[in-house]
């Protein structure tokens, strides 16, 4: 597989990108849409229909994701900094976020940012409490409780796959193998795994401080979009 690792992370963040975008204007945009309901064909009691189609491709979308938040955790240059832009930018997510879910400004579960941020958390309790083991079970039990509190997208199942790739980041097939267990649209989630394996360990073409915050604008200006769209 060595010979076919092609992808750099550039690639890896805009493919997540482009996924998630499917599956937001599939979810927020076309859910009633008469067209996006029409069978192509059927499989078993399951009607194939551009809707489910589209919504399969999102499911590709948070493991890319998980994996890039892992890959920054070790290579950033700053993980307080890392931690931080998470942060904010979930906090800046969330007013869009519940606007293209329910056109108010609450939404009871929180932002895939959120999840992502905990996770990074997670990371961190990992490095830092190595050598204190009841240390570290205590802080990743704690997260675990928060992301089940805050009901932050993909919930706790989320949090812990962001952990399993950490774990296993050197073992890529146990790591795909219990990934795709873990996530809840399991099979359909785990063909992330494929451009994953693909990754070639470099930087890429997004690099500096602007590409870097246009990365993280674009996900609460593309929710924004879809609302206005959805009006």
């Amino acid at each position: 597989m060595r010979d076919l690792r092609i992808l750099t992370g550039s690639h890896l963040k805009l493919l997540a990108i482009l996924f998630m975008v499917v599956d937001h204007t599939a979810a927020f945009l076309w859910r009633d849409a008469a067209w996006a309901n029409e069978a192509f064909f059927v499989v078993g009691p399951r009607e194939v229909t551009p809707y489910f189609l589209m919504r399969c491709v999102g499911r590709l979308a948070f493991p890319i994701f998980a994996f890039l938040i892992v890959e920054g955790f070790l290579h950033t240059r700053s993980r307080r900094k890392y931690g931080r832009n998470l942060l904010l930018f979930a906090i800046a997510s969330e007013l869009p976020w519940n606007l293209v879910h329910t056109g108010t400004c609450f939404y009871p579960v929180q932002n895939i940012f959120f999840t992502l941020f905990l996770g990074y958390l997670g990371l961190c309790a990992l490095q830092r409490f190595r050598a204190r083991p009841a240390r570290q079970v205590a802080a990743l039990v704690g997260l675990l409780a928060a992301s089940i509190l805050l009901r932050v997208d993909f919930g706790c199942s989320g949090y812990g796959f962001i952990l399993l790739l950490y774990v296993l980041r050197d073992r890529p097939l146990p790591r795909a193998v219990i990934g795709s267990c873990l996530l809840p649209s399991r099979w359909i989630a785990g063909l992330a795994f494929i451009p994953l394996s693909l990754y070639n360990g470099r930087r890429g073409f997004v690099h500096g401080p602007v590409a870097k915050y246009a990365f993280y604008l674009f996900y609460p200006l593309h929710l924004l979009v879809l609302y206005f769209l959805k009006q």
